[in-house]
């Protein structure tokens, strides 16, 4: 785990454990949040803040130019819960930066 608890990691490319967060909260999900369809749904750009938990600022490519931010949490374990899909920004851009929102 990288960063420092209550602080996001720096941003990194993302990793196959992002993809498959990005693929866990679904493309419907996001899409929905949305309110529009995504030609794709793949994880480009990452970072992490340790909570209780993990949150996950994901930068996704959905087609075109166009990107979305996602932030995405993972409960302990031990609580046997799911990826929550929290929030998601629309309209952003491949050189955009990854800012908490």
């Amino acid at each position: 785990m990288s960063g420092m608890c209550g602080g996001f990691s720096e941003t990194k490319p993302a990793t196959e454990e992002e993809q498959q967060i990005c693929n866990a909260v679904s493309k419907k999900k996001a899409e929905e949040l949305a309110g529009k369809d995504f030609d794709v749904f793949t994880a480009k750009k990452s970072r992490t803040q340790v909570v209780e938990g993990m949150n996950y600022l994901i930068k996704v490519h959905v087609g075109g130019e166009e990107y979305v931010h996602l932030l995405v949490f993972q409960p302990l374990p031990c609580e046997g819960k799911s990826l929550v899909l929290t929030r998601i920004q629309t309209s952003k851009h491949q050189d955009e930066e990854l800012v908490p929102f």
